[in-house]
């Protein structure tokens, strides 16, 4: 897919529909200026969030008294309400 080449001047005229067209379809605009190109203009490159699985592997202790105790008197306690 071929890059999309303008002037200077036409894209200070159709710069908002340019931008419109990049955004549709992920194709780059070179803009040139007396025939030599001086800018890009391009959709953002999507940065990849790093997975946070086994982000606080070791770091984190949660004892196991938390995790294994009994708290079914609680439930029973708000039934009676």
């Amino acid at each position: 897919m071929a890059d999309l080449v303008v002037s200077a001047t036409e894209f200070k005229a159709r710069c908002l529909a340019i931008l419109d067209e990049v955004e549709k379809t992920g194709r780059a605009v070179t803009v040139t200026k007396r025939g030599r190109p001086v800018a890009t203009v391009a959709p953002p490159k999507a940065k990849r969030f790093p997975s946070l699985k086994g982000a606080f592997e070791g770091k984190i202790k949660i004892p196991d008294d938390v995790l294994f105790a009994d708290y079914s008197h609680l439930w029973e306690s708000l039934r009676n309400r």
